[in-house]
C-alpha cells in the first residue's frame, strides 16, 4: 500500500512539474539527461524522448568551467545559481538565461541527481536593449537638433554675405570664389538637413509591406547587376500595415544597401547572399509597449560582419565602418521606423549580420495615432 501511495505521489509530482512554465532538467551523477519537462523541451528545442540517457551536451552546451561546476555540485551537494549565462542549444541558437542547480540526495546521502531550473533572460535583455536604443536615439536627435541650429544660423549669414560681395565684383574670377562659398554653404546646409532625418510627418495609408520589400529588392538587384543572390522568405499571412510607403522604402533601402556594400567589399566571399524574411509576431513588446501584432522584417547577409566597437553606436549619426561612408543611412532608417512606432535591432557575427525591423500592425490610422 505504501509503495502504491509513493507511486501515486510521484505521478502527481511529475504532473505538476510537467505543467510548470519554468524549464526543468534532471541529470544523473554522470550528467546524463534523465528528465525534461515540456517547458524545457520548448526552450531548448529538443524532444525529451530522443535525448533521455544522453550527455547534457545533446540538450545544450556551455563552457568547460560551467560543466566542472556541475560536477562540483554533485561532489559537495551544494546548490548554486548562475546569472546571465550564455548557452548554445542543439539547433546552434544562443540563449541567455539564469539557472539554478539543486543537488538531490539519495538514500546513501550521496548526490543522486541534479535539478536544473532555467529562466530565460532573452526577452528582458531585448527589452532593456530596446529601451537603451530608443533613449540613445532620442538623445542623439536632440544633440543634432541643437547642433543644426548653431550651424545653420551662421551658414545663412555666410551665404548672404557671399551673395552681396559677388554683386560688388566686376571681375569674373573673383565671382568664382564667392560662388564656391555659396555652394559649400548649401552643401553644409544639406548635410545638416540629412542629419536631422525626415522632417515631414509620415503620410500614412494602408500598404502591403511585401510591395515595399520587392521595390527595394529590385533596386538592389539593378545596383549589383545580380552579383548578389537575394533570397525571399515571406509570410503571406501578414496583413496590411499603416505607414508611409516612400519613407519605408528609403529606410529598408538604406539597410539593404548597407548589407550590399559590405558584401561587395568582401572579396573572399564567392557566394554573396542577402535573405529578406518577413514574419508576424503576436503579443510582442517594443520598448515598453505591447502590441497585438508586429511585422518583423529581417535583412540577413553573409558578409564579414560589423566590428564590435561599432555595433553599439551603429545608429548614431556620422558612425560608419567604411572609409567612404557618411554614417547617415542607418541613423535615418532608425528615425523613419521610430516615426512608425517601431525599432531596428542588429546582431552581427562573421558570415552573418541580421537587421530586424519591427513595426506594429495597426488596423487603422486612428489606432496608430492612439499609440503615439
Amino acid at each position: 500500500m505504501k509503495a502504491g501511495v509513493n507511486r501515486e505521489a510521484l505521478s502527481v509530482y511529475s504532473l505538476l512539474i510537467d505543467h510548470l512554465s519554468t524549464a526543468v532538467v534532471q541529470l544523473n551523477d554522470q550528467l546524463q539527461i534523465e528528465y525534461l519537462n515540456p517547458a524545457a523541451e520548448m526552450l531548448l528545442a529538443v524532444s525529451r524522448r530522443r535525448i533521455y540517457g544522453n550527455d547534457i551536451g545533446v540538450a545544450f552546451r556551455e563552457s568547460e568551467e560551467s560543466i566542472q561546476a556541475l560536477y562540483s555540485a554533485i561532489e559537495s551537494g551544494h546548490p548554486f545559481t548562475k546569472r546571465e549565462a550564455e548557452i548554445e542549444c542543439s539547433n546552434n541558437k544562443k540563449l541567455f538565461c539564469d539557472y539554478t542547480v539543486t543537488p538531490v540526495m539519495g538514500t546513501t546521502n550521496n548526490t543522486e541527481s541534479l535539478i536544473i531550473e532555467l529562466y530565460p533572460r532573452d526577452r528582458m535583455k531585448r527589452i532593456s536593449q530596446e529601451d537603451e536604443i530608443i533613449a540613445n536615439h532620442e538623445s542623439s536627435k536632440e544633440l543634432v537638433r541643437g547642433l543644426a541650429h548653431e550651424i545653420k544660423n551662421p551658414l545663412g549669414g555666410i551665404r548672404g554675405a557671399a551673395q552681396l560681395i559677388s554683386r560688388a565684383f566686376t571681375d569674373e574670377a573673383l565671382n568664382d570664389y564667392t560662388q564656391v562659398i555659396i555652394e559649400e554653404s548649401d552643401r553644409l546646409r544639406d548635410l545638416v538637413d540629412r542629419l536631422l532625418g525626415p522632417r515631414q510627418l509620415p503620410k500614412n495609408k494602408s500598404l502591403n509591406i511585401h510591395k515595399v520589400i520587392e521595390r527595394v529588392r529590385q533596386l538592389i538587384s539593378v545596383e549589383t547587376e545580380n552579383q548578389i543572390k537575394v533570397i525571399r522568405d515571406y509570410d503571406p499571412s501578414i496583413p496590411d500595415l499603416i505607414g508611409d510607403e516612400s519613407q519605408l522604402i528609403q529606410a529598408l533601402l538604406n539597410i539593404t544597401r548597407n548589407a550590399m556594400q559590405a558584401l561587395m567589399e568582401d572579396q573572399g566571399n564567392h557566394h554573396k547572399t542577402i535573405h529578406m524574411v518577413t514574419r508576424a509576431l503576436r503579443q510582442f513588446t517594443i520598448g515598453s509597449k505591447r502590441h497585438r501584432l508586429v511585422c518583423k522584417i529581417s535583412i540577413i547577409d553573409n558578409g564579414p560582419g560589423i566590428p564590435e566597437h561599432i555595433l553599439k553606436t551603429l545608429f548614431y549619426p556620422m558612425v560608419s565602418g567604411r572609409a567612404d561612408g557618411t554614417g547617415l543611412g542607418l541613423s535615418i532608417a532608425q528615425s523613419v521606423i521610430h516615426q512608425h512606432h517601431g525599432i531596428i535591432e542588429c546582431n552581427s557575427y562573421p558570415q552573418k549580420t541580421e537587421f530586424n525591423i519591427l513595426i506594429p500592425i495597426e488596423t487603422t490610422v486612428q489606432e496608430q495615432e492612439k499609440h503615439s
